[in-house]
């Protein structure tokens, strides 16, 4: 079991998935991350996608902070259930579930660029390749100056970034290293 650290529904468990294909990120690490976001003023109203959202840690979090709007993908079924279960136990209504591959969800652009922060946590056997398409995916999705965030092994190399997309700087936390990164189109500088 973890729990969510702060906001509506802080220091309330959350349901993990059982089994080895699902890496909760710690609650050190988690309140780290949350902290950082809002000093930087991004999760009050933000529209937020979480990707590999596994146990919805990352985005239950970000709605129980205030988030307008969560859509956590997972590709796992019994993952994507337990993150429903935990939704519907909080009572974050703002929060949608989509069961189905990261990459397939991106490819559905929406008509209207609305997410303005990307919670992305692909479990570290994901190729760097695969997490560079998936990046070069959510870029239709994105604001201008949208945040964002992938948890990656300190192991694994600094993602591909699609054009536009600026690093901004990584934060370790032991073995997890957070990738902070922004939107800027047409080379902003920020």
């Amino acid at each position: 079991m973890s729990r969510i650290i702060a906001g509506t529904a802080g220091g309330r468990r959350i349901e993990t998935p059982p089994g080895a294909g699902t890496r909760p990120t710690t609650d050190r690490v988690r309140e780290a991350l949350f902290s950082r976001l809002e000093h930087l003023e991004v999760l009050e109203d933000a529209v937020v996608l979480d990707l590999y959202a596994g146990s919805g840690a990352l985005g239950l979090e970000a709605a129980s902070r205030g988030a307008a709007a969560v859509t956590l993908v997972e590709a796992d079924r019994r993952a994507a259930t337990v993150i429903r279960r935990n939704v519907a136990d909080l009572g974050l209504r703002q929060c949608q579930v989509r069961a189905e591959p990261v990459e397939r969800v991106l490819a559905s652009a929406p008509s209207e660029r609305t997410v303005e922060l990307v919670l992305a946590d692909p479990p570290y056997d994901v190729e760097e390749t695969s997490l560079e398409r998936v990046l070069a995916l959510v870029v239709p999705w994105l604001v201008q100056d949208a945040l964002l965030v992938i948890e990656r092994s300190s192991r694994s190399p600094e993602p591909t970034w699609p054009a536009d997309v600026e690093l901004i700087g990584p934060r370790r936390y032991g073995e997890t290293v957070m990738w902070f990164a922004e939107y800027l189109p047409e080379g902003e500088i920020a």
